[in-house]
């Protein structure tokens, strides 16, 4: 029988020092050596790409304008919103205009472009311009799907609230980011877990990011509630109570 308590204190020493998440690896804005110290950078703003959805706002006071853009407002203010796809070439085609090319802009600086380009209509011509596509997406060992980007500079960690979290078992040491830009798409690999990720490079979700969690090395053996461990220690006991009563 003393054989039988010697395997059930080596069992139960084994699934505690397998079966939990330390806060050092399941932690987020930890401040402790061995983990990566990153340095501040500056938010820089999207560029439009190909492929991307614009919803086009023209507003005017002038009325011919308004009845050429097809305006439907019953006030003498033009308000007229259409979306366009960026072609590959990196345009958009506008009615009455030729296509004025907007791929590597920012929002802001293809705003202005398009209002030179409408000028010649109406002296008042304002444009406004919105990314109907504005999405990221998360994959891996956390919550997935496709999510809105609902507002500028979505953070990291808003990102992974609104796909409703990680799972402990996700290896937050080796994030990877899939960012398409003008010159390409590149992944972009960090450790999510120190603080200094506040206001870093790897802070801020772009639209058309892929934000992948890998699966941790720990997940076999690891267990995520006490309800869970104590199910895997009663079952192991049962079996060594079983093995032990059929041998003797």
């Amino acid at each position: 029988m003393r054989q039988i308590y010697r395997y059930i204190i080596y069992m139960v020493a084994i699934m505690l020092l397998a079966s939990c998440y330390p806060i050092r690896r399941v932690g987020l804005l930890q401040e402790r050596s061995g983990l990566p110290e990153y340095e501040k950078g500056e938010y820089e703003l999207y560029r439009l790409q190909k492929n991307d959805e614009l919803e086009l706002r023209i507003v005017s006071l002038n009325m011919e304008t308004a009845l050429l853009f097809q305006s439907v407002a019953v006030s003498s203010v033009a308000n007229s919103s259409f979306t366009y796809r960026i072609y590959e070439d990196g345009t958009i085609d506008i009615p009455f205009l030729s296509k004025v090319k907007v791929a590597g802009l920012t929002l802001q600086q293809a705003e202005q472009k398009i209002e030179n380009e409408l000028s010649g209509f109406a002296d008042d011509i304002i444009v406004k311009l919105a990314l109907s596509t504005g999405t990221f997406c998360v994959i891996g060992d956390a919550g997935r799907g496709y999510f809105p980007i609902y507002k500028d500079r979505l953070t990291i960690y808003q990102a992974l609230a609104l796909s409703g979290g990680v799972s402990p078992s996700a290896d937050l040491g080796h994030v990877k980011i899939l960012r398409r830009s003008v010159e390409g798409t590149k992944i972009i690999e960090f450790d999510i877990r120190p603080k200094s990720v506040i206001d870093s490079e790897y802070y801020y979700v772009y639209p058309n990011d892929v934000i992948y969690f890998d699966f941790s090395k720990r997940r076999f053996w690891a267990i995520d509630s006490y309800s869970g461990f104590l199910s895997v220690i009663s079952s192991s006991l049962s079996m060594l109570v079983s093995v032990w009563n059929a041998f003797n």
